[in-house]
């Protein structure tokens, strides 16, 4: 199902759930990358949703419950580097590229307990499961 109208405008009621709780960037970003690759691909929805999340994590990290735009582009994990044939460890939208101090502040932002005795890739795990739960908790 197309994520954009005929002129180019965002469906919101397509939209995944996180989306519609982000900015209108992190909307537009996704729609028109899904949008791209279901022509691209012929219809294939899974693959149009792995590009257009792809494209996301390039400009924005999820963060509890919705996306939030990143200080610097770029791809968030080695899956949004990917490719055709690309089956990798994704973050679920946490930004693994981005600083320690930055991973810090998000878990603090999410109240995350411990997270000072946690060095960075326990940070990533914290905050993927924070993510999970504010997004299972916004969907009730």
């Amino acid at each position: 199902m197309p994520k954009t109208t005929k002129d180019g405008k965002v469906r919101e009621s397509e939209l995944p759930s996180t989306l519609k709780r982000s900015d209108k960037k992190a909307q537009e970003t996704y729609a028109k990358a899904h949008d791209s690759a279901a022509e691209e691909y012929d219809g294939d929805e899974e693959r149009a949703n792995r590009v257009a999340y792809s494209a996301l994590k390039h400009t924005h990290e999820k963060v509890g419950d919705h996306w939030e735009p990143k200080d610097e582009n770029g791809p968030s994990d080695p899956q949004a580097k990917g490719g055709k044939d690309t089956s990798r460890e994704t973050a679920g939208g946490v930004d693994q590229n981005a600083s320690k101090e930055h991973l810090y502040d998000l878990a603090k932002k999410l109240d995350i307990s411990g997270r000072s005795e946690m060095n960075k890739d326990e940070l990533i795990e914290a905050l993927q499961k924070a993510n999970d739960k504010k997004t299972a908790e916004a969907r009730d």
